[in-house]
């Protein structure tokens, strides 16, 4: 029951999350807005200023990104940690981020092509085919978490070698390749929100119904045979949604790596090592340290605004170190 009432308290707080992102503004000549006018836009859309409500549209698209890549990020991070059962591991550790910037970077270097709709779609193609390298290599290999993570660990590697001899030597796949790098809510249009939101709406179930088999693995390979579990298709569709989940999160924001390195480890603290429950807790917290990010990024930084991907960093890192220090840390 208290797991459930925690669950509950988040979805508010990830609500009252969502108001202030509608409201809050950043850069020269944008204001803050009242909650009533943000509710005016929203719902009698005649009665507001037109440009207040495209301000509320733009911020919009822009919580919808926050929110929809804070879920697939956190619950991409618990499914990376409980299938490779190491502690350290995010979703880039099995290729996700090189192969996207690698996709990104050669559209840019062989078509030319710089919308912002185009490099999403080419950073969720090279996401997915990355995922399939690192899980078709692991298995040649055995198929254990240590080869999963070697296997990515080598593909990340050879990729971001790649990216960086072509970015070193085309001007504009680097202009890209900086913008997108940083890992940023602002600058994306609804197009890129509609393109992936449909993946990550999948991955989310996936991953939710995959909290029973993780807990299975967590028992170790052996034991889960024995109890009837069909490990290389538990780890094939485990890769599957980690693909769909972070693929697309990093193709709509870019690579935002810190937070599914320590969502996990924050639901854990709270609800133990059941992965029922870690997967939802690890999403819902995602959502609401990205946005609470992407919001104090804004207010800090004015008139200007602090990348989401840098103030996580900046805000997690002392707040992981700390959990560290007090060896809260549970083990995976």
């Amino acid at each position: 029951m208290k797991k459930a009432f925690g669950a509950l308290a988040l979805g508010v707080l990830l609500a009252a999350l969502c108001l202030a992102s509608l409201a809050v503004g950043s850069g020269l000549g944008v204001h803050d807005l009242s909650y009533t006018t943000v509710f005016e836009a929203l719902t009698d859309r005649a009665a507001v200023d037109p440009e207040l409500v495209k301000l509320v549209d733009n911020r919009l698209v822009r919580t919808g990104l926050g929110l929809s890549a804070g879920l697939a990020l956190g619950a991409a991070g618990a499914l990376t940690q409980g299938h490779t059962r190491n502690p350290l591991a995010d979703p880039g550790l099995l290729g996700i981020n090189a192969g996207a910037a690698f996709a990104v970077v050669t559209v840019v270097f062989i078509v030319g092509a710089t919308s912002p709709l185009i490099g999403a779609v080419a950073a969720l193609g090279g996401a997915a085919v990355a995922a399939l390298a690192v899980f078709a290599l692991a298995n040649l290999s055995g198929g254990t978490p240590i080869t999963l993570v070697l296997a990515g660990t080598g593909l990340s590697a050879f990729g971001m070698a790649i990216t960086s001899a072509i970015v070193l030597s085309d001007g504009a796949a680097l202009n890209v390749w900086r913008t997108w790098n940083v890992g940023a809510l602002a600058g994306r249009g609804p197009e890129v929100l509609w393109a992936t939101l449909p993946f990550i709406a999948v991955g989310l179930v996936l991953a939710l119904a995959g909290g029973w088999f993780l807990n299975l693995l967590s028992l170790g390979d052996e034991m889960a045979t024995a109890l009837g579990g069909r490990l290389l298709l538990i780890r094939l569709t485990g890769i599957a949604t980690i693909a769909l989940l972070a693929g697309a999160a990093t193709a709509a924001c870019g690579p935002i790596v810190f937070l599914g390195l320590v969502v996990p480890h924050l639901a854990r603290a709270v609800v133990g090592p059941d992965y029922r429950w870690i997967v939802p807790y690890s999403a819902l917290i995602g959502a609401v340290l990205l946005l609470a990010c992407d919001v104090l990024g804004r207010v800090l930084a004015r008139p200007g605004e602090i990348p989401v991907g840098v103030m996580l960093a900046l805000v997690g890192g002392p707040a992981l170190m700390l959990m560290v220090r007090r060896r809260r840390l549970p083990a995976v």
